[in-house]
C-alpha cells in the first residue's frame, strides 16, 4: 500500500480519509489519481472544489472531500502550507476527529496516540471477551481507554516500537485474520493470549449491533443526449450536495406522476422536451437507501439553454464529479 513507504502527514491523512468506511482495495486507485492531482497541501487548497468532488466521484461520502478540502485550506491559511503535527492545532482541522488525529501523528510523526476504528475495536473486544460494541458510546469510551492503556510509548532505542507501526499492526490484524466472519485465529499471532479464543467463544464478539432499516426509495430520472453525451445538473440538498446527475426527481406517495415531475424540473432549469418512458427500472443503493430509478428519455423542443447549473456528460469522464447513479446510467447509453 502506497501510504505505507511514506512518512508524509498530508499523504498518510488523505490515504486515512479515504480508508474510511472505504474497503482498501476500493480506495487504492482514487488515491494514487488523487495525489498525482494534488500532491500536496498546497495543490489540494488551491483546487476548485468542483475539481476536488470530480477526483472523488465514485468513492462515496462526499463530505469527507469536503472537509478534507476545507482542511488544507485552513492549513494554507493558519500553518503556512504545513500540517501541523502538534496534537491540538492538528485536531482543531475541519473533518479532524480523534481516530484521524491518532493515525496521522502516530504514523507520520511517532506520537504515541491510540487509534480506534471497527477492525481494532473487534480485536479488542475478542482479546479482553468483553462485549464491547463501538457504536456505543459507552463501550467506545471503553475501548478508547484500552486501546490507549497498550500503545507502546515510543521512546527511542533499537527495539523500541514505533507508534504507527503498533497502529497499522492493529488494524490489519483485524482487516485480514480476526475478520468478522470465519476469522483465521490459527494465523492469529496473538491467538495464544486471546480470552475469546480460549473460551472458543470468537464469533460471539463483539455484540452485533442492530443494523439501520433501509429506507425505499423511488426516482425517475430523465436521459437527454446530444452527440453522445448526455445532459446532466448539479444537486442541491443534504444528499450528494454538487454533484451532477441526469435532471430527476424523487417520487413521494400520491404525488404527481413523474412525467408531470420531470417536466416540471426541466421547467425549472429552461428545457423543454418531449418525454418517453423507456420502460427500464434500475436498481440503485446508497448507504442506506434502496432507490428504484424510472428511466425516461428527453427529446428537446428548443435549444438547451446555457447555465451554470447544467453540463453535457461524456460517459467515463472524470471531469465532473458524476454520482454513482449518473455514471451508470451513461454508460448505459
Amino acid at each position: 500500500m502506497p501510504w505505507r513507504e511514506t512518512r508524509d502527514a498530508y499523504r498518510i491523512w488523505v490515504s486515512e480519509i479515504m480508508l474510511q468506511q472505504t474497503q482498501v482495495s476500493t480506495a487504492m486507485p482514487y488515491y494514487l489519481r488523487f495525489v498525482v492531482r494534488f500532491p500536496d497541501v498546497a495543490g489540494l487548497a488551491a483546487a476548485p472544489i468542483d475539481e476536488v468532488l470530480a477526483a472523488w466521484a465514485g468513492l462515496g461520502y462526499y463530505r469527507r472531500a469536503r472537509m478534507l478540502h476545507e482542511a488544507a485550506r485552513a492549513v494554507v491559511r493558519e500553518h503556512a502550507g504545513a500540517v501541523p503535527l502538534e496534537h491540538e492545532a492538528f485536531a482543531a482541522l475541519p473533518g479532524v476527529g480523534r481516530y484521524t488525529v491518532g493515525a496521522v501523528l502516530s504514523i507520520s510523526a511517532g506520537q504515541s496516540l491510540p487509534v480506534l476504528d471497527g477492525n481494532v475495536a473487534r480485536v479488542l473486544s475478542r482479546w479482553t471477551a468483553l462485549p464491547l460494541a463501538v457504536k456505543r458510546p459507552a463501550d467506545a469510551k471503553a475501548l478508547w481507554a484500552l486501546a490507549e492503556s497498550l500503545m507502546p510509548p515510543g521512546a527511542a532505542g533499537r527495539r523500541a516500537i514505533h507508534p504507527g507501526d503498533w497502529n497499522q499492526a492493529l488494524m490489519e490484524l483485524g482487516a485480514t485474520i480476526c475478520t468478522p466472519r470465519a476469522p483465521a485465529c490459527e494465523r492469529c499471532p496473538v491467538r495464544s493470549q486471546c480470552r475469546a479464543h480460549a473460551l472458543k467463544r470468537v464469533e460471539e464478539f463483539p455484540p452485533v449491533a442492530e443494523r439501520r432499516a433501509q429506507e425505499r426509495v423511488s426516482r425517475a430520472v430523465v436521459l437527454i443526449e446530444r452527440a453522445g453525451r448526455v445532459l446532466v445538473t448539479r444537486r442541491e440538498g443534504k444528499l450528494l450536495d454538487g454533484l451532477w446527475e441526469p435532471p430527476g426527481v424523487e417520487l413521494i406517495g400520491e404525488g404527481p406522476n413523474a412525467a408531470v415531475a420531470l417536466r416540471a424540473r426541466l421547467r425549472a432549469l429552461g428545457v423543454r422536451a418531449r418525454l418517453t418512458d423507456t420502460g427500464e427500472r434500475v436498481k440503485h443503493t446508497i448507504t442506506h437507501r434502496a432507490i428504484e430509478v424510472q428511466v425516461w428519455r428527453g427529446t428537446p423542443l428548443a435549444p438547451v439553454p446555457r447555465r451554470v447549473a447544467l453540463r453535457w456528460a461524456e460517459p467515463g469522464s472524470r471531469e465532473l464529479a458524476l454520482t454513482a447513479l449518473a455514471r451508470k446510467l451513461i454508460a448505459r447509453e
